[in-house]
C-alpha cells in the first residue's frame, strides 16, 4: 500500500531532473502519473532525459504513467494538459507545477523574450493549470497542489549587498515570489474544500541537467542536497493523509535532515 494509491498526478517538467524524480517517487507510492514536458523521445533534445525514459523506469517498477507532450510557454497547449491527462489516466487529484527555466544575468540586460518565457512558464502556466485542475478537485472533495519554489524568491538582505551583486536571478526570483503568493492565495480561497495547496523549494543545489548547464553562475557557498530530497519532501506534502496547506517550505527543512557537512540552515544568499 502506497501513500498515493488510486490517485492521478500531473507533473510538469517531468522529463528530467527534479520533475522526473518526483514522478518516479509518486508512482512508487501508487499514483498514476501524467508526465508533462516537450521532450518525449530520448535523444531529441540538447539536454539528457525524456518522458519515455522516465515512463520506462516507472513501468519497470510496476507503476503506471502517460506522456503528455506540451510546450508550456504556449497558452494553447497549456489549455489541454489537464483534459489530456484525465483522458489517459482518470480524474486528476494532484498537480505539481515544477517546470522552470532561468536565464542568468544582470536585470538590466535581460532580453524581453527571455523575460516573457520565464513568466509564461513559471507564473502564467501554473496559475492556469490550477484554474483547470482545482474545480474537479473541489467537486470530488480532495486535491493536492504543489508549486515548486526557490529561495531566490526571498528579498536581498542589505544594504550593503555583498552577496547579491552578481546574483543574476532577479526575474527568476520575481517568478518564484509570484508562485509563493499564488500558493498562499489559492490555499486561502479553497480552504475547507479538501484541496491543499503548498510550495516546496530546494534547500541547496540539486545538480539537474538544467542546472549543470548554468553551474558557472551558481554561488560557490551553496550546499549540495541529496538527489532524493525534493522527491521525498514532495511525497510528504502530497501524502493522502497530509492536511498541510498554505505552506512554503524547503526540502531538508521538511525532512529534518542535516547536510553532510553540518546542520541544515537557510542560506541568505541562495
Amino acid at each position: 500500500m502506497g501513500s498515493m494509491d488510486g490517485r492521478t498526478a500531473v507533473i510538469t517538467g517531468a522529463s528530467r531532473g527534479i520533475g522526473a524524480r518526483i514522478a518516479e517517487k509518486f508512482a512508487a507510492e501508487g499514483a498514476a502519473v501524467a508526465l508533462v514536458a516537450r521532450t518525449v523521445e530520448a535523444g531529441t533534445a540538447a539536454l539528457p532525459g525524456s518522458i519515455e525514459e522516465v515512463i520506462a523506469a516507472i513501468e519497470a517498477q510496476g507503476g503506471r504513467a502517460a506522456a503528455i507532450r506540451a510546450d508550456l510557454t504556449r497558452p494553447e497547449e497549456v489549455e489541454t494538459v489537464i483534459e489530456r491527462a484525465e483522458a489517459a489516466l482518470g480524474p486528476v487529484d494532484t498537480l505539481v507545477n515544477n517546470a522552470g527555466v532561468n536565464f542568468y544575468g544582470p536585470a538590466l540586460d535581460v532580453k524581453p523574450k527571455r523575460y516573457d518565457v520565464m513568466f509564461q512558464m513559471m507564473v502564467h502556466t501554473p496559475f492556469r493549470l490550477c484554474q483547470l485542475a482545482i474545480p474537479g478537485m473541489i467537486e470530488r472533495r480532495r486535491g493536492w497542489i504543489l508549486n515548486i519554489t526557490s529561495k531566490q524568491a526571498r528579498h536581498p538582505i542589505g544594504p550593503p549587498y555583498p552577496d547579491w551583486a552578481s546574483d543574476g536571478c532577479v526575474p527568476y526570483g520575481m517568478c518564484k515570489s509570484a508562485a509563493d503568493r499564488m500558493t498562499t492565495g489559492f490555499a486561502a480561497e479553497v480552504h475547507g474544500t479538501g484541496v491543499r495547496v503548498n510550495a516546496l523549494g530546494t534547500a541547496g543545489l540539486v545538480m539537474t541537467p538544467g542546472v549543470a548547464v548554468v553551474s558557472p553562475h551558481t554561488p560557490d557557498n551553496v550546499p549540495v542536497e541529496p538527489d532524493d530530497a525534493m522527491a521525498e519532501a514532495a511525497a510528504l506534502l502530497c501524502d493522502s493523509r497530509s492536511e498541510d496547506t498554505g505552506r512554503i517550505t524547503y526540502s531538508m527543512e521538511l525532512l529534518g535532515r542535516p547536510f553532510p557537512d553540518g546542520p541544515w540552515a537557510l542560506s541568505a544568499t541562495y
